[in-house]
């Protein structure tokens, strides 16, 4: 999916006839024998119909299927003809939850009065905002930080998680808190000091290293556990992915 942002950036930059006129734009790909092909096509066409879409392209070759596709992957290079710098966040959210997070995001977008241009996999509900700013004006900067740590705190709010596939560095390091309690941090410290080769083969307490490595496994597996538990729809929703084309027909 691409907003109303990325689809002008990406249409001036790589002319792929996507819409102007439209708020959001919906890529859907398909992909099996060419009557399952059809049949889904068809499915895909009443679905957007009932939802009121605008405007409704099939591809009729691979060409013309390459040609959807190449807005969306220039997206990136293209919002950065429009801005000096932007800032790219990774959380990953119920796909009920979309309607939600991107009419919150427009509001913190006001908030921090900043620009953002939505790119990202509808159907896993991967979000890639990219917070466009000026890191040579003063305060721009910390503006999109602040920007990006609050899109990622709604991630969580709404039941989604702070990464979908870019992980957690140091961006993301002091956010751990919104999703984890404070007992989840600790046993994520234990299980690293535990395997960390760097660790001296004796603990202050006299505790063996290969003693303290059961024992951190153990603890692992009792408190993983329960934070799966805990996080078991943030998880199903986090992992599934949909099927790709290798070449068949496509939206």
């Amino acid at each position: 999916m691409m907003d109303k942002l990325a689809i002008h950036a990406a249409e001036d930059f790589v002319h792929a006839g996507y819409p102007r006129d439209v708020e959001a734009l919906l890529i859907v790909e398909l992909d099996g024998p060419e009557g399952e092909v059809d049949l889904l096509i068809g499915r895909v066409e009443e679905i957007a119909r009932t939802n009121q879409a605008s405007h409704l392209r099939v591809s009729e070759s691979e060409e013309e299927r390459m040609t959807f596709w190449a807005g969306r992957k220039a997206a990136f290079p293209a919002v950065g003809r429009i801005s000096p710098d932007y800032l790219c966040m990774d959380g990953t959210i119920p796909r009920r939850e979309l309607p939600r997070v991107l009419a919150r995001m427009r509001e913190l977008s006001v908030k921090h009065g900043l620009a953002v241009a939505n790119v990202f996999h509808a159907g896993d509900g991967n979000l890639h905002p990219l917070i466009l700013y000026d890191a040579n004006k003063p305060g721009e900067l910390d503006a999109a930080e602040a920007f990006g740590a609050d899109i990622l705190k709604l991630c969580v709010e709404v039941g989604g998680v702070l990464t979908g596939e870019h992980g957690v560095g140091i961006e993301k390091r002091d956010l751990m808190s919104e999703m984890f309690t404070e007992e989840d941090l600790k046993q994520q410290q234990r299980v690293k000091c535990a395997f960390d080769e760097k660790a001296p083969a004796q603990s202050r307490q006299g505790v063996p290293r290969a003693q303290q490595l059961r024992r951190a496994r153990q603890d692992a597996c009792t408190q993983g556990k329960a934070a799966v538990s805990r996080h078991s729809t943030v998880l199903r929703a986090s992992i599934w992915t949909p099927i790709s084309n290798r070449g068949m027909r496509g939206r």
